[in-house]
């Protein structure tokens, strides 16, 4: 059984479908049983369609055997936060149909329930990004800590508590909502740091640092910890799609004009569908 992982799909419902037809046709024409299929997160919004899209990605989950997952994204927990109380919609947001379903209460319940990360072997899959002091099982199990909070009685409490851009660096001396919160971040929003490990979450548009910044992207930190794991992960289409040893990235912006991409994690080969520009900004 082969793997597959695909980038952000952000509520563009038609693009997804398109894709794992593709895949599912492409692993039967090759006389293989049907494979497993990986989310790298922010199923939902910006796109057109994120209540069909997530309804879909669910019930291709609960009929799967475990076969196909989805780790959760920075959206992801936006979508829980709002349906909460605990933040405002944004004029960005496309999220209002998935919060007036009459099925709400099930996919909410379905979608906090999903990982942080997800390890295949030689694979580490996240949504945004892996401080580089972590080793590969080290994020692992720090992923585990916030999915017990989300799947505990007191995950409301936790989601008020996720929200902020400090602690910027990883201490293992962190506790409580601080060890949570600078978790989340590095898991879900982190684009660029420093060469210590400071994130920085300013910097969203681009794929280059000022040099004077002292900035780089987080996979270029010299002794990254998980240089012996390819970490697989979405989140930045600024970047965009890049195939690399020890490295995926599959946000190919499909919301934005781009690409929904598909990488089958065992031969790195690439599957893609077109996408109209649902946004511009």
């Amino acid at each position: 059984m082969k793997t597959y992982v695909v980038g952000d799909l952000q509520g563009c419902h038609g693009e997804t479908v398109s894709l794992v037809e593709n895949i599912l046709d492409t692993e039967h024409a090759a006389g293989n049983e049907p494979p497993a299929i990986l989310f790298c997160g922010d199923l939902i919004n910006r796109g057109p369609d994120s209540l069909s899209t997530l309804r879909y990605v669910q019930a291709l989950s609960q009929g799967s055997d475990g076969r196909i997952d989805a780790v959760l994204g920075n959206h992801d927990l936006h979508l829980l936060a709002v349906a909460n109380g605990i933040r405002p919609e944004s004029s960005s947001d496309t999220i209002e149909h998935i919060l007036a379903a009459a099925d709400r209460d099930a996919l909410l319940h379905w979608l906090r329930l999903r990982p942080m990360a997800i390890m295949r072997p030689g694979h580490l899959l996240v949504h945004g990004g892996v401080l580089p002091q972590w080793t590969a099982q080290q994020a692992l199990e720090l992923a585990g800590e916030v999915e017990a909070a989300l799947r505990g009685d007191q995950w409301v409490g936790f989601l008020r508590e996720m929200y902020g851009n400090q602690p910027d660096r990883w201490s293992d001396e962190l506790s409580g909502a601080a060890r949570l919160r600078c978790i989340v971040n590095a898991l879900t929003r982190m684009r660029f740091c420093s060469a210590e490990g400071v994130m920085d979450f300013k910097m969203k548009e681009s794929a280059h640092a000022d040099p004077s910044s002292g900035l780089m992207p987080w996979f270029e930190v010299p002794g990254r910890r998980t240089s012996d794991t390819t970490v697989v992960f979405g989140h930045w289409s600024a970047l965009g799609l890049r195939i690399m040893p020890r490295l995926i990235a599959l946000d190919s912006g499909c919301v934005w004009g781009g690409k929904l991409s598909a990488v089958c994690l065992d031969d790195h080969s690439l599957l893609q569908v077109d996408c109209p520009e649902y946004r511009t900004v």
